[in-house]
């Protein structure tokens, strides 16, 4: 397995918990019609992060569709901050972009569990944990 799956998916899962901590902490509440003020330099350094992972997912078509459907909403939500959209349009824009993260992080490989220990590896470990209780 490639390491640049692994690094993908973990980075789609920092970005699905980046928006969506944006989403319940700085965007309001959907039912506001005040303006949506976001920090859009957060915002761009998030974009930018979308299109590295976009990239780091090139051999996983659809993960690599979703991420770039999660980048337009996000170029779209750029486009309008701060304070261009109010909160319900805001919202819908998070709402988009955690779809398609969610979708990203569905398709993209896991990291691969760690192999079950050997049968020596086993007794070692536990012989140190007898020997520790000794000393």
């Amino acid at each position: 397995m490639s390491l640049q799956r692994p690094k993908a998916y973990y980075t789609a899962v920092f970005l699905q918990v980046s928006f969506q901590a944006i989403k319940n902490s700085m965007a309001g509440k959907a039912s506001d019609t005040m303006p949506c003020w976001l920090d859009s330099k957060m915002l761009m350094m998030l974009s930018r992060e979308l299109k590295e992972c976009q990239a780091q997912a090139e051999d996983n078509d659809e993960a690599r569709r979703a991420l770039a459907q999660a980048s337009d909403e996000c170029d779209a939500l750029l486009k309008r901050c701060p304070g261009g959209l109010d909160a319900p349009l805001c919202h819908r824009h998070l709402d988009a972009i955690l779809d398609a993260l969610q979708r990203a992080s569905a398709a993209l490989p896991q990291a691969p569990a760690a192999p079950p220990a050997s049968r020596w590896e086993h007794a070692r470990q536990r012989f140190r944990e007898g020997f520790k209780r000794l000393t």
